[in-house]
């Protein structure tokens, strides 16, 4: 679910991107409290990619709506 192309991010609409941000940023939320509890993350190295995406996703935002 986190992995979102190059592609795919550049035909997405505002919209679904502000939805799909909300979604990952409840799965971070999920990743971090396995962390905060001690339990070993069920893939570890998706957090990274998590966070990434959220990144990307928050300066597309920022782009379209600098366009308009």
């Amino acid at each position: 679910m986190a992995i979102i192309k190059k592609n795919e991010l550049k035909i997405m609409k505002k919209e679904e991107m502000e939805t799909k941000l909300v979604d990952l940023k409840k799965e971070l939320m999920k990743y971090n409290a396995q962390v905060a509890i001690g339990t070993v993350p069920e893939n570890a190295g998706k957090i990274k990619l998590v966070k990434k995406t959220i990144a990307r996703l928050n300066t597309k935002i920022t782009e379209a709506i600098k366009k308009q």
